[in-house]
């Protein structure tokens, strides 16, 4: 039995074995078709804990304290898009909400509620629809485009007020990576793989 691998770089469909693809390289511009992915469940179980820990802290804590006029105002994530909704921008609170909150709690609960049954060798309840879900939740988790905002606001806030970065702020950068990190580990590719090696 026999499938298809398309090239990322030209599109070039190659008819491959079901083994892994170990440097395997397109025939016709030989950028590479699918990196090796061996990857351990331990690790992607370990990244996903530290991920919630720093979810928690980016939410629990502000963001950031400015401090103008003697005056000091500091606010949290659900705070900010709170304003945004008070200040008439519903829109724009529920896409700060969805993007930055919801987003990536589910991605990241819902891979623990995954992981941690695979390790033992078993499967979660509706193990391959929660994963397939998982795909397009993955698309809405936008912490690194809101982190580039929030710093954007800060350097032309810095000109008028005195800024301090809270430790959600770093909670939130942290996330970004540990989050990049978490899905470069459970790729479906490597998925399928922990799914086929926990029932053989």
């Amino acid at each position: 039995m026999s499938s298809v691998i398309v090239c990322p770089s030209c599109d070039l469909a190659h008819r491959v074995g079901m083994s892994p693809a170990t440097g395997t390289r397109c025939s016709r511009c030989r950028a590479p078709l699918q990196r090796p992915e061996n990857g351990n469940i331990d690790t992607a179980i370990a990244l996903a804990v530290c991920a919630l820990v720093l979810f928690f802290l980016s939410n629990a804590y502000p963001l950031v304290t400015i401090q103008v006029n003697g005056t000091t105002r500091a606010t949290t994530l659900l705070g900010a898009a709170s304003e945004l909704y008070t200040q008439g921008h519903a829109g724009l609170a529920c896409l700060v909400l969805i993007t930055t909150m919801v987003g990536p709690f589910l991605q990241i609960s819902g891979l623990l509620y995954l992981l941690v049954p695979l390790r033992r060798a078993r499967e979660a309840p509706g193990q391959n629809t929660i994963f397939r879900l998982l795909a397009q939740v993955r698309v809405w988790t936008f912490v690194e485009v809101f982190m580039l905002g929030v710093l954007v606001a800060l350097v032309r806030l810095s000109a008028y007020a005195r800024v301090v970065p809270g430790v959600a702020l770093w909670a939130c950068a942290l996330l970004m990576l540990t989050l990049a990190a978490l899905t470069s580990r459970t790729t479906p590719g490597q998925f399928w793989r922990w799914v086929d090696g926990g029932r053989g």
